[in-house]
């Protein structure tokens, strides 16, 4: 049926038609341009308080990114994909868990609702 649809359409609309549904089957497009973070291992901590320490180490989060789409984390490896200023992990152990770029070196854990958390995460080095 589209096919006769599309030589009834023309060029022009079917072009249009075309460009209409790629667009709608792009949502990813809308998140930012795909990327890769930083190489290195993460230390993760949450803020302490002004009595004590600054901040209350969570080696239990620390990762590793290993390359341009794998991470290694003490709960086994997976694969992450960074779109704009987001790395979500993908697969393995920590899938679901998303991060937000706060610039080359910090990263904070964004809660379900996509907003950042307490969690912070710096890059110690490779």
């Amino acid at each position: 049926m589209l096919a006769q649809r599309g030589r009834a359409m023309g060029p022009a609309m079917r072009n249009a038609f075309i460009l209409l549904a790629a667009f709608a089957a792009a949502p990813a497009l809308a998140q930012g341009p795909l990327g890769t973070a930083e190489r290195g291992t993460y230390v993760c901590e949450l803020p302490g308080d002004a009595a004590g320490a600054a901040g209350i180490a969570r080696p239990q989060e620390n990762f590793t990114i290993a390359s341009a789409s794998r991470y290694q984390s003490a709960r086994g490896d997976g694969t992450y994909l960074r779109q704009g200023d987001t790395i979500r992990f993908t697969g393995g152990p920590r899938k679901g868990e998303a991060y937000r770029i706060e610039n080359a070196n910090f990263l904070r854990r964004l809660g379900p609702d996509g907003e950042p958390g307490r969690l912070r995460c710096v890059r110690s080095g490779g």
